[in-house]
This record gives structure tokens, C-alpha cells and sequence, in this order.
């Protein structure tokens, strides 16, 4: 009996995980709640058991635990894409036992709708790659508050670029602000200082990182990629050929425009609302230096001008068009050759 292929659905949660146990026929076998363990998943499903299908929602902390439900018990774990799971649901009632056994039978049938599980080291990658994107965020907050301070005091700015010693020292021991706006005014200034070194810090982390990673000194050999944008392709994409085609790939990162059509109205509708957001201003970003420094692009940029074309949508065609062009470059007998 441990040879027939069982099916297990898991509800993962911060403390508990709800295990359902299925068997080919769709005859619910348990549905219990365990500790988050994997050894405890273990127990529910049975010591014995090897042909085991796992499903398990992507969510944060699922990961470490389908890789060591892989590793550990020898079973084949799937990673299920929360907001498709949502839509085959269609009911309003939400319970971890249900979940659960949702997610058991859709592995039954063949209908889990599956996201691309990465091994632990693009794990560690993306954490590095967020933090560093929320550092900048957060860089990017203070400034738009010290300009505000600046537009409420009804501040002349010289005539100087932003951001620059001169400028930040301007605003420090120049600017004609209350006694008020300065001191907050100080703090920002001390707080974007400090985020500046923190950046520094996690960027040579990722340095670091990308000297000893194949994919990245590749990616970083190509006209307008620096160590950012690799990085953040290598944490966020990881394999470019778990894609069948470039067109998928640009999807993934959201780069292509959604479909709009009706009947005989055949219409774009800007970019899907797809993919890392983080990842899309990257490639975003890359466009626009393609655009300036690459005699490519450049011609092809020209063209959509002469059309007519707005500069956000001729940026957004050569994100598009160079994502599919580089899906061809970052596959395995390329990387080798």
C-alpha cells in the first residue's frame, strides 16, 4: 500500500500547517493540523510513504519548508500560485481544512496551478536583492519629504543640480528655513546620508555575490547591464529556461501590453499588472540606457518615434523586445559556449 501514489495539500501557516491526505480516488485519508514541522507532516502522511505529490501555496516561509519536505522525506513538493488557487475556488467560505484539501485534489488531477520553486541560493539572492530595494525606497521617501519642506517655506533653490555636495550643503547651512524645518530638514539629511552607506554596504554584499555566479558575469557583459540589473534578473527570473519562449519571459517581468479586445476592436491596454514590480523598474531603467548608448535600440527607438510613438511607450517596446532577445542569449549552450 506505501507504493500507490498519495496526494497531500498543505495550508502553511507562521505556527500550524493543515495537512489533507488524498488518495488517487479523491477519498480524503486525514485532514489535521500539525505543528510547522516537516517531520510532523511526515508523521500525518506516514514514515513509509514515498510516492508522494505535495502541494503547498507560495507564501513567505513555504519555500524553506517544500525544500525540506524534498530533501528530507524524498517526496515531490509543488509550490501553487495563491491568486489562481483563489480563482478555481470561487467560494466565499475560506477554512484551512478546505484549503487544504483544495490544494490535495488539484494535485490529484493535474490542475495545481505551479510556480517555479528556487533552490536556496536564489532564495538568499532575492533576500539581498529586497532589502536593497527597500533601503532605496526608503531613500526615495526622505527626499520627497525634505523637498516638501522646502516647497512649504516657499524655498528659492539656487541654481544647482539636487542631490549634489553643494546642494546638500546648501540646505543645511543656506537654506532661509524656520527653526523647525531645519532641524527636520537636519534629520533627513542625516537619514539619507546613513541610507546612502547602508546601500554601499548591501551592494558590495551583492558584488560579492555575482563574482562567483556564472549567469550574472554573463548578463553583466551586455551593453547597459551593470551589477543591479543582473542581480535583480538573476534573484527574480534565477533559470531563464524554466520559460518555453521569450514572449513568456517578457510577461513574467510584465513587460508586455495587455490585451483590450472586443468583438471587432483589437486594442492594447498598457502593461499587464504582472511580475516583481521591483524587477519591471529595473528593466525599465535598462531601456532607457539601451536607449541612449546602444546603436540598436537607438534605430529602433527612432522608428517608434517617427510613428508618433510617446517616449513611455517606446521605452516600455525595448524593455519588451530586448527581455525576448535575452532569453535566447541566457540559455544553457549559450552560457557554456
Amino acid at each position: 500500500m506505501a507504493s500507490l501514489p498519495i496526494f497531500v495539500g498543505l495550508d502553511y501557516h507562521q505556527d500550524t500547517i493543515q495537512v489533507c491526505v488524498m488518495d488517487q480516488n479523491g477519498k480524503t485519508l486525514k485532514n489535521q493540523a500539525c505543528t510547522n514541522d516537516w517531520r510532523q507532516v511526515r508523521r500525518i502522511v506516514g514514515p513509509r510513504r514515498k510516492n508522494v505529490a505535495v502541494a503547498v501555496e507560495a507564501c513567505c516561509g513555504a519555500a524553506d519548508l517544500a525544500q525540506e519536505l524534498a530533501d528530507e522525506a524524498g517526496w515531490t513538493v509543488s509550490l501553487a500560485h495563491p491568486g489562481y488557487v483563489a480563482c478555481i475556488k470561487q467560494s466565499p467560505d475560506k477554512t484551512d481544512y478546505s484549503d487544504a484539501k483544495l490544494l490535495a485534489d488539484l494535485t490529484r488531477v493535474g490542475y495545481l496551478p505551479k510556480v517555479w520553486l528556487p533552490p536556496e541560493q536564489i532564495r538568499e539572492l532575492r533576500k539581498l536583492v529586497r532589502f536593497r530595494g527597500q533601503l532605496v525606497d526608503d531613500r526615495r521617501r526622505a527626499k520627497l519629504r525634505l523637498r516638501a519642506i522646502l516647497r512649504d517655506e516657499r524655498i528659492a533653490v539656487p541654481d544647482m543640480r539636487a542631490w549634489t555636495v553643494p546642494w546638500l550643503r546648501w540646505v543645511r547651512e543656506e537654506a532661509d528655513l524656520s527653526t523647525t524645518s531645519h532641524w527636520i530638514a537636519c534629520r533627513h539629511l542625516d537619514k539619507i546620508k546613513e541610507l546612502d552607506r547602508e546601500i554601499r554596504v548591501v551592494e558590495r554584499e551583492l558584488g560579492d555575490w555575482a563574482e562567483s555566479d556564472q549567469v550574472c558575469l554573463k548578463l553583466m557583459e551586455l551593453d547597459g547591464i551593470g551589477l543591479i540589473t543582473a542581480v535583480s534578473l538573476r534573484a527574480e527570473v534565477g533559470r531563464f529556461d524554466r520559460f518555453n519562449s521569450g514572449k513568456q519571459l517578457s510577461r513574467f517581468c510584465g513587460l508586455t501590453p495587455r490585451n483590450a479586445s472586443s468583438g471587432n476592436r483589437q486594442s492594447d491596454s498598457g502593461l499587464i499588472k504582472a511580475g516583481n514590480p521591483q524587477l519591471r523598474c529595473v528593466l525599465i531603467q535598462a531601456a532607457q540606457r539601451l536607449k541612449r548608448y546602444n546603436a540598436r535600440w537607438r534605430s529602433f527607438a527612432g522608428r517608434l518615434k517617427r510613428k508618433g510613438k510617446p517616449h513611455n511607450v517606446i521605452v516600455a517596446a525595448i524593455a519588451n523586445r530586448w527581455i525576448r532577445w535575452l532569453y535566447h542569449q541566457m540559455q544553457p549552450d549559450q552560457l557554456a559556449s
